[in-house]
This record gives structure tokens, C-alpha cells and sequence, in this order.
């Protein structure tokens, strides 16, 4: 047994060591926990704490250095001045709300912490810049607003720490300057609604506290804030929660390796991401260090991963639970990376000098982003290629016509399994765009609270649970084969097999399991053949049992059909859609407006352009199916 154990420990070590290589992080076994995930630094004790934990105030994210060169940077550089400027107006703006209260929406308080962590983020960069009578004043009266609450809602945990992260960066940030009797509220408040919230009763971690999602970073992140700003008060309770997040936070940044590449999507990955770009910054003005949190294998890549993932039509390539669309202004968390890299495509210079009466309201840390923003040197150059692989526990692949792509090609396609977090059933499917429209799309999110205040059960994803029976989570609504009209084997893990770039890329993608007890094999090749259209091509082995193939593409485009297939047509432009295996065969339509559930997301449009294939047509049970997709 011990050896078994042994032999697998060193194969896992071996793939760690080749994917951290090119981190300049060595893996051995005296840096990967049992799990075989890379550790950080975790020195972390209370001996350590009071020795290394910064004396002077700010500590979060600000300290003295770095605000000395931020205010300079304000005054000389013009990015810096104008998102100082929109911060200002964001900030002037909160004077005429409302002061805070606890309403609960559902099972959470969420909206109302990040509603605080906005407010402070504004108020306190500038009262940190112009040290404002009336700005402080707000603060201490946002401040005692919120931790006169009863509670911060530890039953769902991200509402308590993102309250827990703006109190700390409040209370940093003014320290010394708030009424006596409000800093004593304040870290009070952060002890009793924050951190012991965090240690349950019965002596057990929290889930999240080691878990493998966005829950890990936002709540351990919110924490090491909390704990910060308590040290002095309870040194012993700031310390242990500390070492405690240095020992889980990797479970969450696996997540990111090999490539980067967030699985659970591009809104989500803003949302982890974001709080891991802070704690960095945290840790970092309050140690001078962040413990490897930032060199974590994976995670850097990450940023090309966001960047590929917005497509020319302004739409997110929206796979799993996320949002479809960007916002108007600059992407202050992927500034983090370009400060970090040096690498300009980054940094989004154009974004953050847009007039700021045309900007949309800021983002809740767009405050501490500023920091960053400030950091930012040029060193590099480096392009974003216009063919990708990533792989992990939601792989993707995607390919692009480049900056200057008369075509404005774009073209995204996926493995993954149901069971990942905030995943579909949507392995081998894929979302097309040529010429600035989006022809094939993902049906992307659809409101939670929606759907949990009705009972329904969204969490789970065992084969028979609820989730799979709406149209944005189940393969009935997204661009990929459906076998005897039947789901997709949940936890069937759909693989990028082969890649290859240039400038008519291929990528194939192994969909066999999640077609378990269903087909004896399938695998989806990809093919930018041209500028300007792309080719699917299913190979596929039928079982004894194996009654109907469904190739399946999503659509809002009007359908016109041919002699050849069918025409989409969307805003006045036109693709074919060619069926070059089964000419014979007609594609059929079904309208998905409105959807067949209630509580389905309701598309304009949306309909589902089909080929079915009986498996008596099919000879010695395999089959090639070849669709391509072509403009003008």
C-alpha cells in the first residue's frame, strides 16, 4: 500500500514540477500538501505576527511608500488622475444615499456588503488623498451603520466577508483619525460578526476555508483582512486565521492550473480573481511579502485567459455560470497583471482614460485597484495569440483572427463536465462570431435568487438533480451532440485531445465520457479552415443501444433554409450553415422562445437548429458528421 501510495505521490509531483517549471517555482515534497497541490509560505504564528505585521497605519493595500507614490503618480500621470477623478465622482455621489441596512434577499445579505465595500472603496481613497472633515465623517457614520447590524450573515459566508474586508480597509485607512469609540466598534465588530464566525463550534474548518472555488478566495481573503486589522486587539485570533488561509487558499488557486484558465468563467474569474489581487496587495503593504500567493502556478497566466475571453462583439465568451457582456470601463483586476508582468496588453490605457462622466459606476475595489493602476511600468510587449489552449478542470481552446481582423473572427469551444463548479452539461460545445455578431452562442446565467426563492434546487449536480432541467445548464440548449435525447453523464470529464495553432488552427476535443452507456465514442474536431468559417467535425462509435444523434447549434439568428443547409441572418449579415456529410439530410428547427420551462431564461429568438441522424442510417456503427460554418 505505502508503496502504491509512493509511486502515485511521484507521478504527481513529476506533472506539478513540469507545469511550475515555467513559473520559476520548483515543486518538491516539502512544498505540496497531501492533496498533491503546491503549498504557499505559511510562517504565520503569533511570535511571527507581532515580529514581521507592519506597526504604522495604512497597512491594507496602502502604506506609507506606496501612498507617497500614489499621490505623486495622481498629480503627474494622466491615468492615475483620471480614475482619481472618477473615484472623486463615484465617492461625491454616495453623500446624498442612504445610510446602509440589514435586508436580507433570500438566504443573503450579499448585496448590502458589497454596496459597503463600494462605499468605502471610494470614500476612503479619497479621504486617504485629500484627508476630507466631511469624507471621514461619512466613513465613521458607514462604519457604525453596518456593525450596529445583529449579525453579517454567517450562514452564507461571502455576505461576512466582503463586510469583514471593507470594515478592515475603513478602519485601516482612517486609523487614528475616526472617533475612539467607532475604531473600538469597529474591531469589535470584526472580531464577533468576522473572525469567530469563521471558526464554527464543533472545532472543524469551514467548507470554504479549503475549498476549490471563488468561496476560498473571497472568504480567506476577507479574513486575512479582518485579521489585520485586529492583530494588536487579539493577536492569537489574527494569527491562527491567517495560517489557516495561507494553508487553504492553494486549494483554490489549483483551479487556475495548468494554464489558467478559470472554470468557472470570466465573471467569475473578476470576482475570485479580484480578491486574490487584494489579499496579494494586503499582504504585501502589511508583510512585505505575499507568501508565493501571486507566483502560484497558473495564476498569472490567467490574464490572457481573460483577455481571450472577450470577443469582438463585446460579448464574453459566456461558458458556465457567466455573465454575457463587459461593462464600459477599464479592467482594473487585470491591471493587477499588467503591473505585476509589465505587459501593456493588459493594461486597458484607453478604458481608464475615457471621460469619467461616461464611465459606469465603479467597481467595489476599484478604491485599492488604484494602487495597482499607480504601480504600472511598461516592460513588455507580448501578443496575445490568436490560437489557445487551455486546459484544467473546464478546458477551453479558442481562436481569433487577431487585432486587426477585418473579419472579426472569433471562436470558442470546450470540454468540462457538468459537475464542475457553476458548469453545464456542455462539453464539445462552442460559440462562433464573425463580423462583430455572434452567430452560435452560449445561453450564459440566469438569475440565482430567481431561482432559489421558488424552492428550486440550483446547487446540486448529481445526474437526476433539479439544475439540469433548465435550458442554460442541460446540453438541450447549447451547441453540442445530444445521443437518444438524453443528458449528458453529469461527471463525464470531455478533454482537449489535440491542439494545434497557426494560422488554421485545429483543436479536438475526446467527448466519450459524458456520452457514457450512450456512445462508444465521440470526439468533436475543430478547424478554422479559412478567414472567415470554421468546420465541425463529430467522429463518433455507436453502441448496440444507440438509437439517435442530435447535432445541435444554438442561435437568435433568423434561419432561412437552402439546398445546402441553412442561412443564419442576424443584423443585416449572413453565414452559411453547409451540411457536408449528410446532404441529403435536412436540418430541423425548434424555437426556444419562449423556453419550455418557467423558469428557463427567456431569449429573444433563441432557437435550437438541429440534424438527426437515426442510427439505422448508420453503417458498422461509426459515423462522421461535418458541418461548416462560413461568411461573406
Amino acid at each position: 500500500m505505502k508503496a502504491k501510495f509512493s509511486m502515485k505521490l511521484l507521478l504527481i509531483l513529476f506533472s506539478f514540477r513540469l507545469i511550475c517549471q515555467g513559473n520559476g517555482i520548483i515543486v518538491n515534497a516539502q512544498n505540496v500538501n497531501q492533496e498533491g497541490i503546491p503549498k504557499l509560505e505559511n510562517p504565520v504564528t503569533v511570535k511571527y505576527l507581532k515580529k514581521n505585521l507592519r506597526k504604522s497605519h495604512p497597512r491594507l493595500v496602502l502604506n506609507s511608500s506606496i501612498e507617497k507614490e500614489l499621490k505623486t503618480k495622481i498629480k503627474s500621470d494622466p491615468v492615475v488622475g483620471n480614475m482619481y477623478a472618477a473615484i472623486k465622482l463615484n465617492a461625491g455621489q454616495i453623500h446624498d444615499t442612504p445610510f446602509l441596512e440589514r435586508i436580507q434577499t433570500g438566504r443573503r445579505i450579499l448585496s448590502v456588503s458589497r454596496e459597503m465595500l463600494y462605499r468605502v472603496n471610494m470614500l476612503g481613497m479619497v479621504y486617504r488623498i485629500e484627508k476630507d472633515p466631511k469624507t471621514l465623517q461619512r466613513i465613521n457614520d458607514e462604519i457604525t451603520a453596518v456593525c450596529n447590524f445583529t449579525d453579517w450573515n454567517p450562514s452564507h459566508f461571502l455576505d461576512v466577508a466582503e463586510m469583514s474586508l471593507a470594515v478592515a480597509l475603513a478602519l485601516d485607512w482612517t486609523m487614528g483619525d475616526l472617533p475612539k469609540a467607532t475604531e473600538e466598534l469597529a474591531i469589535q465588530s470584526l472580531i464577533d460578526k468576522g473572525l469567530k464566525p469563521s471558526w464554527p463550534e464543533d472545532g472543524k474548518a469551514p467548507w470554504w476555508a479549503y475549498g476549490n472555488n471563488n468561496w476560498n478566495q473571497v472568504c480567506n481573503g476577507g479574513m486575512i483582512a479582518a485579521s489585520i486589522a485586529v492583530a494588536e486587539k487579539d493577536p492569537a485570533l489574527a494569527a491562527k486565521t491567517i495560517h489557516r488561509a495561507l494553508e487553504g487558499l492553494p486549494h483554490s488557486l489549483a483551479s487556475y492550473m495548468p494554464d489558467g484558465v478559470y472554470p468557472e468563467g470570466s465573471t467569475y474569474w473578476d470576482y475570485g480573481t479580484s480578491f486574490s489581487a487584494v489579499t496579494v496587495a494586503m499582504l504585501e503593504s502589511a508583510f512585505g511579502k505575499d507568501f508565493g500567493h501571486g507566483d502560484y502556478p497558473g495564476f498569472k497566466e490567467s490574464a490572457q485567459f481573460r483577455v481571450l475571453c472577450n470577443a469582438p462583439s463585446g460579448w464574453y465568451y459566456n461558458f458556465a455560470d457567466c455573465g454575457d457582456r463587459r461593462g464600459v470601463n477599464g479592467d482594473a483586476i487585470l491591471a493587477w497583471f499588467a503591473t505585476k508582468t509589465g505587459n501593456k496588453t493588459f493594461f486597458e490605457k484607453e478604458r481608464f482614460l475615457m471621460p469619467v462622466d461616461r464611465m459606469s459606476r465603479l467597481d467595489r475595489l476599484d478604491g485599492a485597484a488604484l494602487v495597482w493602476i499607480s504601480q504600472y511600468k511598461e516592460r513588455s510587449d507580448a501578443e496575445i495569440p490568436t490560437a489557445w489552449k487551455g486546459d484544467g478542470p473546464n478546458p477551453i481552446v479558442i481562436f481569433t483572427g487577431g487585432e486587426s481582423d477585418p473579419h472579426q473572427y472569433y471562436f470558442g469551444g470546450k470540454g468540462g463536465r457538468g459537475t464542475v463548479n457553476h458548469g453545464n452539461m456542455d462539453g464539445g460545445s462552442f460559440i462562433f462570431e464573425l463580423n462583430g455578431v455572434r452567430w452560435v452562442i452560449d445561453p450564459g446565467n440566469q438569475d440565482y435568487h430567481e431561482l432559489e426563492k421558488t424552492g428550486f434546487n440550483l446547487w446540486e449536480s448529481c445526474q437526476d438533480c433539479e439544475r439540469w432541467t433548465l435550458l442554460t445548464k442541460n446540453n438541450y440548449g447549447h451547441s453540442t451532440l445530444t445521443v437518444d435525447d438524453r443528458l449528458h453523464v453529469a461527471d463525464g470529464l470531455a478533454t482537449i485531445k489535440e491542439f494545434k495553432g497557426g494560422s488554421n488552427p485545429e483543436a479536438t476535443i475526446d467527448m466519450t465520457p459524458a456520452f457514457k452507456d450512450q456512445l462508444a465514442k465521440a470526439e468533436r474536431k475543430f478547424t478554422k479552415d479559412a478567414d472567415n468559417s470554421l468546420i465541425i467535425e463529430d467522429n463518433i462509435e455507436l453502441l448496440e443501444s444507440t438509437k439517435l444523434i442530435t447535432w445541435q447549434l444554438i442561435t437568435q439568428a433568423d434561419i432561412e433554409f437552402t439546398d445546402y443547409g441553412v442561412n443564419l441572418l442576424q443584423e443585416g449579415k449572413k453565414i452559411k450553415v453547409e451540411n457536408l456529410s449528410h446532404p441529403g439530410l435536412l436540418f430541423s428547427m425548434v424555437s426556444l422562445h419562449p423556453a419550455p420551462l418557467k423558469l428557463d431564461r427567456q431569449m429573444k429568438g433563441l432557437k435550437r437548429l438541429e440534424l438527426r441522424i437515426p442510427a439505422w442510417m448508420i453503417r458498422d456503427k461509426k459515423e462522421r458528421i461535418k458541418i461548416r460554418l462560413s461568411g461573406e
